[in-house]
């Protein structure tokens, strides 16, 4: 006794720092580095990037000031431009504060009179687009989910942490484009679940079972090549737009800055390209989604809709003729009883009518004549008088 609980001491003695070792390696996993990036409000308003301005003034606030009037007016001169064409002037400073929503900074810099930065600014659609004549996208594609992936030094990453392509994705308006983006955020046990080897997975009950946790109906994989020259040196972008659960190709192009500063506003650009790919493929008929990828309980079969119901059945149940049989013996049992007394047959009995089915209706006894009218009775004789 005292050998095998030593054993077993030392069994768990073991046990115990591989199992706390193994939970820090799953925690680990799904913690790790910061990973995570919610995509941005995809409203219907209008954005216009890329702006550049050099405010002046008396101080930095009145400079900072003055550059985002500048950048209001030049957006607005672009966003007309793209839409209406020609020039979008006459239009007052007033105006454009009422109908800008939000600046968004994408560089600055700040001096004591000075402010030099690269804008981005929001136009409030209802607001807009009532001066600009422009409405929304009425008709889009069914929900499809996106899998980013990028391959950096030839490690593909989807969402085990941050990188460039997820965050171009999540930054891009969704608003002006055909195709409904379902775009996950890869914060907690998404990174796990949504990795670079699901692209090769061609299990359809597996991608059932994803598509069905993030309402969407297929899945689109825009895939990302980066290859560097040398280090701090030129970055070529390979981008190509793939869809489906088999991993089909649709089109492909390359984009390349002059170092690795300019990788954010490639990545960008590789959106926009490949969402106009999206769309086109939309437009073709090709982003289809897979009768394999529907749930069977969801599909209502049109045959079982047509058939008729079955006609009602006229056969007595069995149920009925036991019932009929309950009923006759104890008229057997009478009938031996008065033989056994009398030692005389009684009198048979008319047998009990057929069980009549609850669906048939029974039919009405015939009408009895009416009896004749009474004859009055003859005069009796009268008999002759004697006197």
């Amino acid at each position: 006794m005292k050998k095998s609980l030593s054993k077993t001491g030392r069994i768990l003695a073991i046990a115990a720092p591989v199992a706390l070792l193994a939970s820090a390696v799953l925690l680990a996993q799904i913690e790790g580095p910061k990973r995570g990036i919610a995509p941005i409000a995809s409203t219907g308003d209008f954005e216009v990037e890329g702006i550049e301005v050099e405010g002046k003034g008396d101080n930095a606030e009145e400079a900072r000031r003055d550059g985002w009037e500048q950048a209001q007016r030049l957006a607005w001169e672009k966003l007309w431009q793209k839409n209406r064409g020609g020039s979008g002037g006459g239009i007052s400073d007033s105006v454009l504060d009422g109908i800008v929503s939000a600046i968004v900074v994408e560089e600055e810099q700040i001096g004591p009179r000075r402010y030099v930065a690269r804008l981005g600014v929001v136009f409030d659609r209802a607001r807009a687009g009532q001066i600009l004549g422009v409405r929304g996208v009425t008709s889009k594609s069914a929900p499809l989910m996106i899998l980013p992936v990028m391959i950096d030094g030839g490690a593909p990453i989807v969402y085990e942490q941050r990188n460039a392509w997820q965050n171009a994705w999540a930054k891009f308006r969704t608003s002006e484009s055909r195709i409904d983006y379902i775009r996950p955020s890869g914060a907690g046990g998404e990174s796990l679940l949504l990795n670079a080897g699901q692209v090769d997975r061609r299990s359809r009950i597996w991608w059932r079972t994803i598509l069905e946790q993030f309402g969407a109906a297929d899945v689109i994989m825009p895939i990302v090549r980066i290859e560097r020259s040398w280090p701090g040196g030129p970055v070529k972008g390979i981008f190509s737009a793939r869809y489906g659960p088999d991993n089909k190709y649709l089109s492909s192009f390359t984009l390349q800055v002059s170092d690795s500063k300019g990788i954010p506003g490639m990545m960008a650009q590789g959106v926009q390209r490949l969402d106009g790919i999206y769309q086109s493929a939309l437009a073709a008929g090709r982003l289809r989604s897979e009768s394999s990828l529907v749930f069977e309980s969801d599909l209502i079969e049109e045959e079982d809709l047509e058939k008729p119901a079955p006609p009602p059945t006229t056969e007595p149940s069995p149920g009925d003729g036991e019932a009929a049989t309950l009923q006759t013996e104890p008229l057997d049992v009478l009938d031996r009883a008065v033989r056994d007394i009398s030692g005389q047959a009684a009198p048979t009995p008319a047998p009990a009518p057929p069980p009549q089915n609850r669906l048939t209706p029974t039919p009405a006894p015939p009408p009895r004549p009416a009896p004749a009218p009474a004859r009055p009775a003859p005069n009796p004789p009268q008999q002759p008088n004697g006197n």
